[in-house]
């Protein structure tokens, strides 16, 4: 476990060493977040307009399930209005994470990325990205449809098969920033490159977010709280508004450099899986002991 944890913490500084070399790599990021919550604000006003949401709330205060208070003549929009923002919000995030995993591709191969050259790469790849989004859309309504119908169970099998997806997918977006293949084909890419070289540690590495799962937890803890304590017994309002205000912009920052240097992972791991290299500040022995070989059954 602590050799995990050791491996995963190099992992993020040799991300963070590619970040501070480009660090208009948290652009990315940050535009996927904003483009995120236009998209949220752009579905929500249909959505209320529908009544939906109203008898979603209304099942809810009631204890009861949401869908089986919407009527048969709003079902169907509401599901087609649901994949549909399903599809947009996947498409900004891939676009943005295929332009991050361009660029840093870029820079672990040696060259000085731009932002327009990862916008670019994505822009090139935006019918493959668009393809990828609807599959995704797909998968996510057929595990929410078993979340919400199968109970306990079905909560369960949604959670084990979106961890399932998760790790099968986990390198479709650099194959779609670096080769030139329609979605489909690069879900079987990144299934068949995991099945080649996926050890057991693969899961435990890509937790980059579970170190900063630390570092979120850190801050609440030992920042976030204690001023936040502070400012309440002073019973200053500007101050308790000065306090919430940093909160939440180090939760952002922390989130953003969080996704950067999970791209910036994707970026390695897919490079070292393909060419066997490794590129920038990253170690070959620490790559490798993501990529460890199965051990065959005895």
């Amino acid at each position: 476990m602590f050799d995990r944890l050791s491996n995963s913490w190099e992992l993020a500084k040799a991300s963070m060493q590619v970040l501070r070399s480009d660090k208009e790599l948290l652009v990315f990021p940050l535009i996927s977040a904003l483009g995120a919550i236009v998209v949220m604000i752009t579905f929500i006003v249909p959505f209320a307009a529908s009544g939906i949401m109203q008898a979603m709330v209304e099942a809810s205060e009631r204890g009861g399930r949401a869908t089986a208070s919407v009527s048969s003549d709003a079902w169907l929009p509401s599901i087609i209005l649901m994949f549909l923002f399903y599809v947009v919000t996947y498409f900004v995030t891939f676009f943005c994470n295929t332009a991050l995993v361009g660029a840093a591709m870029i820079r672990l191969r040696g060259g000085d990325p731009t932002v327009a050259d990862g916008f670019r790469i994505a822009s090139q790849r935006i019918g493959n990205i668009f393809g990828y989004a609807v599959i995704s859309a797909t998968v996510g309504m057929v595990l929410r449809a078993i979340s919400e119908r199968g109970g306990i169970i079905g909560q369960i099998v949604s959670s084990m098969l979106g961890f399932g997806w998760t790790v099968a997918t986990f390198l479709v977006v650099p194959i779609l920033a670096v080769e030139n293949i329609g979605p489909v084909d690069a879900v079987k890419r990144s299934v068949d490159l995991l099945k080649k070289t996926w050890g057991e540690n693969l899961v435990a590495n890509i937790g980059i977010s579970a170190v900063f799962g630390w570092i979120i937890a850190g801050f609440i803890l030992l920042v976030f709280m204690p001023l936040l304590f502070v400012a309440i017994t002073a019973q200053n309002g500007a101050f308790i508004l000065a306090v919430v205000i940093v909160g939440i912009g180090g939760l952002v920052v922390i989130g953003l450099i969080s996704s950067a240097l999970t791209g910036i992972y994707q970026a390695a791991l897919y490079h070292y899986a393909q060419d066997g290299e490794v590129g920038g500040d990253f170690d070959s022995a620490v790559i490798r002991q993501a990529f460890k070989p199965k051990r065959q059954a005895s």
